[in-house]
């Protein structure tokens, strides 16, 4: 059943996702700098073994987040929530922004990224003590 909980989360993430980079895709390719086509489109494209290795990683967070919410005997969907927000925010976010500022890349890219993984997390957080 704990196995589901954090594949169920993991999608939960991944959607997020899906609709968190469409609505800010104009403003994530001018932050991050990927070359775009005539089209508008970043070049080379978003070949499907991109999307598959995004949502194995988000696996490992959810198996992660759950291993430590069960040490740590967060239950409930409050504090799954609250817990789960937390660590995109206070884990996640920070070490984006560390890479981005080495990379020099601007804040933005750091707020559009760290928004997501806050978002994210929270959810997975949300759903991994909701069973």
């Amino acid at each position: 059943m704990e196995f589901l909980n954090v594949l169920v989360a993991a999608i939960g993430a991944f959607a997020l996702g899906s609709v968190w980079y469409m609505v800010l895709s104009e403003q994530w390719i001018a932050a991050s700098g990927v070359r775009c086509g005539p089209d508008g489109k970043p070049e080379g494209g978003m070949k499907p073994s991109i999307f598959a290795m995004s949502f194995a990683l988000q696996l490992v967070v959810a198996g992660m987040m759950r291993h430590t919410f069960a040490l740590s005997g967060i239950d409930g969907i409050g504090k799954g929530l609250v817990a789960g927000l937390g660590v995109g925010l206070f884990f996640i976010t920070p070490w984006i922004g560390i890479n981005n500022l080495y990379s020099m890349r601007p804040a933005k890219l750091t707020l559009i990224d760290g928004g997501y993984a806050t978002l994210a997390c929270g959810i997975m957080g949300l759903i991994l003590t909701l069973f």
